[in-house]
């Protein structure tokens, strides 16, 4: 057996709390914490700015339990030095430094914004954040190249801002509800698109003036989704345009491509018609010679290999950079010297800093413990989040050769009280003999000489990883709290493992992760430290679907917990996502292959008790599975428990409603695996 053996780091000593003074991680402690998004370091590496959203304590009513966002200055000198830049109420966030690092552009909404806009605050001297645009529609994802700062927003193509103001206001006015659709796409995750607007990207002079639309006029759109910065790049120059938009006219399915333009003109290029599967992610060079981008080559498989492209601006020539390499290119920065870049790359069931030339290997840069959110500065400075299973986000200042120093202080004062268990990374064997990672988490003053109870956690995706993190809404250490060992398996199917065990699963969900759990349970079960007569499991969205496969199949847990789960094959077509249906075909052309993998056909086998939690603004897997499985549970005369959510989505992101989960969760497994050592 191979092991990784992480130890917690042990917050209590090092912050000089007593015994009597620790609790454990719950819910309520979750709720505490700051949160912190991916920071912007200056272009001298001197400063970083971070966004850090708090929550108000659930007895503070006139806050309406509103998260406050705001940004603060940290130093990457080696004082921890931290100091709010924006003052209390309202929200800011998606920071951008000017190229010589003197000013600082946010998306923020203070006093009477009705929408998020964009403010702008001086670095060097003392000063109040000047508003600089007022778009009806919003701005979003901003980028500041020269002397102008570039954005999206969501708009009426054909109407002026006065007019498109005038539409809003009337919608708000209008008691009509409905909505109409001619095409697809019609929703995303939690919210309905209109299909009359469209996300256009535009730019502002940083120093105030008028807005100038860049995309309006191409016949072209940036995706139907939430496009980010990672849908659109300026050349060093501000000459050039890249930017993502479908290339489909009509059809369910679109073709995202890269486009290349010049600023000031109405005629883009796209650079990538010859693949069908999608393209984005364009960044010019810091030299401005060349465009990299990204592409998967399966189209319909969302969890298809990432792959690193590379155009010459002047030849036209493009390549696909390190073919062989088994692994996604993500999270991409470049290297001020236009010699490579940084990633944040899924890796075997941790996110590594990866140093990725443009001639020769990838290679690890970090080791243990998960980073993301890269931002290079001009003299190479690299800062990034980082986090493990035994803390939240920090950010920390990354060395060439693999070491960290943290910047911040955020939620030092909290943890130091905050008694940690501890977790490991396994390796054992699965299905077809293959090798699968597990992490399991142990309860505080675990001890091998008793037994405990085990809880298995299945993560969603299923083309995604549970990595060395610390989630919000899954977190294994408060799970281990309640005096259980919680183990996540990353089964076949899942990323970072290479592209042939990410694919191994498709069209068939069931039979390979099915396996995987089983034989996790089996490995664990064998250790004389786990009472295999006190196991549970669950999981949420694809996590929901396994465990109603496990409802419906042999397994060896007491009890399920199944949130937000893809229930019915058939039903999932109605939702924003439908399973297989690019690739596979709808199910009356294959019927075979959603009958052999769909949990609803099991239902004449269900006789594991079993909680079932939905949301009703979950348009990814549309809360009627939930209804349907509750049904099926009942008419089967199956203990079980529905809990629904009217105003959550796919994920319980309020403070109230997610406290309530926990409780949940908690009451349900306890009822069928006592907590603690026996």
């Amino acid at each position: 057996m191979k092991k990784i053996v992480l130890s917690c780091l042990v917050l209590v000593l090092s912050f000089g709390a007593n015994a009597e003074e620790t609790r454990r991680l719950s819910a309520d402690v979750l709720w505490e914490l700051s949160r912190l998004a991916p920071p912007a370091v200056s272009p001298d590496g001197k400063q970083v700015v971070v966004e850090a959203t708090t929550y108000p304590e659930k007895d503070d009513p006139e806050k309406n339990f509103m998260p406050e966002s705001r940004l603060w200055l940290l130093s990457t000198g080696s004082g921890r030095e931290q100091r709010p830049l924006t003052a209390e109420g309202g929200s800011a966030g998606s920071p951008v430094l000017s190229p010589d690092g003197s000013q600082l552009a946010f998306v923020g909404k203070r006093n009477d914004d009705e929408t998020a806009q964009i403010y702008v605050l001086p670095m060097d001297e003392p000063g109040e954040a000047v508003k600089l645009t007022d778009v009806p529609t919003g701005v979003s994802a901003p980028r500041w190249v020269g002397e102008h700062i570039y954005f999206v927003s969501n708009v009426w193509p054909g109407k002026t801002f006065d007019e498109m103001a005038e539409t809003i206001k009337a919608e708000e006015d209008s008691k009509l509800s409905a909505k109409v659709w001619n095409e697809m796409p019609y929703a995303y995750w939690d919210h309905w698109l209109d299909e009359e607007r469209q996300n256009h990207l535009y730019r502002i002079p940083a120093a105030g003036g008028d807005v100038e639309a860049l995309t309006l006029g191409t016949e072209l759109q940036l995706p139907r989704n939430d496009p980010g910065t990672g849908e659109y790049d300026v050349s060093p120059d501000g000459k050039l345009l890249a930017f993502v938009a479908n290339s489909r006219a009509g059809g369910v399915y679109p073709d995202h491509d890269v486009f290349l333009m010049t600023i000031g003109t109405k005629d883009p290029e796209n650079i990538t018609t010859e693949n069908e599967a999608p393209d984005g992610g364009p960044m010019f060079a810091p030299d401005g010679k060349s465009l990299a981008y990204v592409r998967q080559a399966i189209a319909g498989f969302y969890g298809d290999q990432v792959k690193l492209m590379l155009r010459d601006l002047r030849s036209g020539e493009t390549s696909m950079l390190h073919e062989n390499w088994d692994r996604s290119a993500s999270g991409l920065v470049w290297a001020p010297d236009a010699r490579g870049f940084y990633g944040a790359i899924d890796d075997a069931g941790t996110r590594r800093v990866y140093y990725v030339p443009i001639g020769g290997a990838p290679r690890p840069v970090t080791g243990a413990t998960d980073f993301d959110g890269l931002s290079i500065a001009d003299d190479g400075t690299l800062v990034a989040r980082n986090q493990s299973a035994v803390y939240p986000y920090r950010i920390v200042r990354v060395s060439k050769n693999g070491d960290t120093m943290r910047l911040d202080r955020f939620n030092d004062d909290i943890l130091a009280n905050v008694d940690m268990g501890t977790y490991e990374s396994v390796t054992y064997t699965g299905a077809d003999g293959k090798d699968i990672q597990m992490w399991v988490h142990y309860p505080p003053g675990f001890d091998s000489r008793k037994q405990y109870p085990l809880l298995m956690a299945i993560h969603g995706g299923p083309h995604g990883a549970v990595t060395d993190m610390f989630h919000f809404r899954w977190n294994s250490q408060a799970f281990a709290a309640w005096g259980y060992v919680t183990a996540w398996p990353n089964f076949h199917g899942s990323s970072g493992f290479g592209q042939e065990f990410t694919d191994s699963i498709n069209p068939d969900w069931m039979t390979r992760p099915y396996a995987d759990v089983i034989a996790a349970a089996e490995w664990l079960a064998d250790k004389p430290w786990i009472d295999e007569e006190r196991m549970v499991a669950g999981g949420g969205s694809y996590g929901g679907y396994l465990s109603s496969v496990l409802l419906g199949k042999e397994n060896p847990f007491k009890a399920l917990v199944i949130h937000a789960a893809v229930y019915d094959m058939y039903a999932q077509t109605s939702a924003d996502f439908a399973v297989h249906d690019q690739r596979f075909g709808p199910y009356w052309e294959n019927p075979d292959i959603y009958e052999s993998i769909s949990p609803h056909f099991l239902a004449a086998n269900f006789d594991t008790p079993s909680l079932v939690i939905h949301g009703q603004n979950d348009l990814r897997v549309p809360v009627g599975q939930a209804f349907s499985l509750f049904r099926a549970l009942q008419r089967q005369g199956v203990e079980s428990r529905l809990v629904y959510y009217p105003d959550e989505n796919h994920w319980i992101l309020t403070r109230e409603n997610s406290v309530h989960w926990y409780g949940e969760f908690r009451d349900w497994i306890t009822r069928f695996a006592a907590p603690g050592p026996e």
